[in-house]
């Protein structure tokens, strides 16, 4: 293992020791690139906060350096790492949760002092700082946080919530046994999220994977704090299977919980809407209809599910709501978009990740053998491939027809197994779909017909469903055993991990699932590919890779994964 001057550590896959590295790196580092043969990984700010935040040292992580490094670590290194980590409780804001004055105090007067003309952050001080404190409006609880985060600031939050309305919430079983048992597990995740007497918590992030029971976790939390809560969660099929869970392990009724989408608008102690009713208006120039929800009874607790999908005008009203306590919840903790900052000043840092591999060898999720098989494109495709912009290559290397005759095979190869296929493109998904005599749910599937697909999944009356990216979230298929992207959102990471997570659930008879990713060779389908999997490979996995046309075959990934 190499670390160098630029925050990056080089790390060879081959290696012994890979596993065990890798698990260590990851509570303080992410992977960035994972060619055949070296892993980097790179420590930044945030992720050197989270370590901060989960209890970890400065002391902790230039130990694991150390144990590791071929060569010593750079003294630059170990300086920045004490840098970041030492500004996590720098700043921190305290006060109380009803009052209208809030007070930001930072162990180094100096610096506080230099904030004074900054102007975003200046203009929420009221007066001067004295003595390393200033006065802050408690209505720019959040603001103030994001604001000093994105600076390089993080600010530890002691003021304390709102409890909210009570409700009385027991955990029982589904067959009325009393009390139902989280897993050990999602019992330290709530205990994490909950916080001590001495540490106060009650804001951040639970990170576990697809079929692990975040929902389980949320369900905990609710009980555990006995309010009124509000869960905005990614789609209307999630809202019914949110609704489901708390039904079968509590005690509330269903006339508690309501269900607010397009279809319903029911408003109860337990509220369940999706991201796309709250970001609803009639036009641009227009209020959000329905962000009053957040409002419009005393929540004691907010829970984000999906907390990477978290879109910006719910972060601007997230950033007002610092008073009520805030659950993010998700498989990863990635955006695209390079906002994870403003998830960690404004829900929390990441309270809880328990590794995926971690799991699968205790049993809680399925094993997962994954696979990427890269086809040559027809020379027609290859002659609009050169000629086109970009963008447009991109699709033309997803849509390339010569996948349809992989899929064929793998289909016919896993012929008794539930199968899902997965892309971006609906004409491409109509194609498959055509071809394989299968039902194809897309985002124009109404909601009544999605439900019957599943349920006729779940029932082995279809085997194969075709899917686009509607399926990426909340689509309770427990028995899927094999998936096929045949295209996707570019490089994302966020998706593969979710697309992978719908394999994740443990089947019945202990069987493996097997993820198959379908690719243009010599494109820049290869390209988006490897960028996708990087989460996955940072967790564990190997990725088989293989070419059509008879070449050989490589594996990218960890050495003795699944």
């Amino acid at each position: 293992m190499a670390v160098q001057p630029d925050m990056n550590i080089l790390v060879h896959d081959g290696s012994k020791r890979y596993d065990e590295i890798r698990e260590e790196l990851q509570r303080f580092s992410s992977l960035v690139k994972h060619p055949q043969g070296i892993h980097t990984f790179k420590m930044t700010p945030l992720t050197l906060w989270n370590a901060a935040a989960s209890g970890r040292s400065i002391v902790d992580v230039i130990q694991v350096l150390d144990k590791y490094a071929t060569w010593a670590v750079p003294m630059k290194v170990k300086q920045e790492i004490a840098m970041w980590m030492d500004r996590y409780g720098l700043f921190v804001l305290e006060g109380d949760d009803e009052g209208d004055v809030l007070i930001l105090k930072c162990a180094e007067e100096a610096r506080l002092l230099s904030f004074m003309n900054d102007p975003e952050i200046g203009t929420m001080f009221i007066g001067r700082p004295v003595a390393g404190s200033v006065q802050i409006a408690a209505r720019h609880r959040g603001r103030v946080k994001r604001e000093l985060a994105r600076v390089g600031y993080p600010v530890i939050d002691r003021v304390g919530y709102n409890d909210g309305e009570p409700l009385q919430v027991e955990l029982v079983g589904k067959l009325g046994e009393y009390p139902f048992s989280l897993r050990p597990y999602q019992n330290s995740a709530v205990e994490a999220y909950i916080g001590t007497t001495t540490q106060i918590a009650g804001d951040g992030i639970i990170v576990l994977p697809c079929g692990a029971g975040k929902t389980v976790v949320g369900i905990g939390a609710i009980a555990e704090l006995g309010s009124e809560t509000l869960i905005v969660t990614s789609n209307a099929t999630s809202v019914k299977q949110w609704k489901q869970e708390i039904l079968s392990k509590t005690t509330l009724s269903s006339e508690q919980i309501g269900e607010y989408t397009s279809q319903h608008k029911q408003v109860r102690p337990i509220t369940i809407t999706t991201y796309q009713m709250m970001t609803y208006r009639r036009d641009e120039a227009e209020e959000w209809v329905h962000m009053g929800l957040f409002h419009q009874r005393n929540w004691g607790l907010i829970i984000y599910d999906e907390v990477h999908l978290l879109p910006a005008p719910v972060f601007r009203t997230t950033a007002d709501l610092q008073a009520t306590r805030r659950l993010g919840l998700t498989a990863t903790l990635i955006r695209e978009d390079g906002c994870e900052r403003d998830v960690f000043s404004l829900i929390g840092p990441k309270r809880f990740e328990l590794p995926w591999k971690e799991l699968e060898r205790q049993g809680w999720i399925a094993s997962v053998a994954c696979h990427e098989i890269r086809v040559p494109m027809d020379e027609a495709s290859w002659d609009k491939y050169r000629l086109a912009a970009s963008r447009e290559k991109a699709r033309i290397a997803a849509e390339s027809p010569e996948k349809m005759t992989v899929v064929e095979r793998i289909v016919e190869q896993h012929a008794e197994a539930p199968t899902l296929i997965i892309g971006q493109y609906l004409d491409q998904l109509h194609q498959l779909a055509q071809q394989l005599g299968a039902p194809l749910l897309t985002g124009a599937t109404k909601q009544e017909e999605r439900e019957r697909l599943y349920k006729a999944f779940r029932k082995g009356e279809a085997r194969v469903l075709v899917v686009s990216k509607v399926a990426n979230f909340a689509v309770d298929l427990p028995d899927a055993t094999v998936a096929i992207q045949v295209s996707g959102t570019y490089g994302s990471r966020q998706e593969e991990a979710q697309r992978l997570g719908r394999l994740l659930r443990p089947k019945e008879d202990g069987r493996a699932a097997y993820f198959y990713t379908v690719v243009s060779s010599g494109t820049r389908e290869v390209e988006d590919a490897m960028k996708r999997q990087l989460f996955l490979v940072e967790q564990g996995y190997q990725y088989a890779v293989s070419e059509e046309g008879g070449k050989s075959s490589a594996h990218i990934g960890v050495s003795g994964a699944s």
